[in-house]
């Protein structure tokens, strides 16, 4: 199962060492540390373009993992991967079941958002106004509650809700 990593850094090393260690003193149970490992290995492997070899390893962690939180975040990584790969429908249908088990990742929410801009773009090239707006509207709906969550963070979703006369101060 452990994951040989082939560009491992210093930093990668610690972390993987440290997460042994813990994992090793916490009070978790065996099917939690399989869980956590299959993960740290999607991990790795995405971080190196390997989204096959993520994926699998994400589609174990969530066989193994019974954390709402922990799996909102498997299935977050799985829609990065999707959506990568321009399977915007699957990635969508990822993000969602994330933000189910956890409406607290605003990195979703902008990550719909993006999806949905897209979308609205490739609407307006094909010369389809009504279907860019509803796209638009998705788009900015999306990102006025990532940014509701963490208003620190995507200012060009700030600045393109403010642009397009789409309010962005929300309270």
């Amino acid at each position: 199962m452990p994951r040989l990593q082939k560009n491992d850094n210093f930093i990668d090393k610690t972390f993987t060492i440290l997460a042994d260690i813990v994992l090793k003193i916490l009070p978790t149970s065996k099917e939690e540390k399989e869980a956590f490992y299959y993960y740290r290995d999607g991990m790795s492997a995405q971080s190196e373009g390997e989204y096959a070899e993520a994926l699998e390893n994400y589609y174990e962690a969530l066989q193994l993992e019974e954390d709402p939180y922990d799996r909102s975040y498997i299935l977050y990584n799985i829609g990065l991967i999707y959506g990568s790969n321009g399977e915007h429908t699957k990635a969508l249908e990822y993000y969602h079941q994330s933000l189910e088990l956890n409406n607290n990742l605003p990195q979703a929410l902008n990550n719909i958002a993006v999806i949905y801009h897209y979308q609205g773009l490739k609407a307006i090239d094909t010369k389809k106004t009504q279907m860019s707006k509803k796209m638009f509207t998705k788009a900015a709906k999306y990102w006025k509650e990532a940014i509701i969550l963490a208003p620190n963070n995507y200012i060009e979703a700030q600045n393109w809700l403010k642009t397009t006369g789409r309010n962005y101060n929300i309270e």
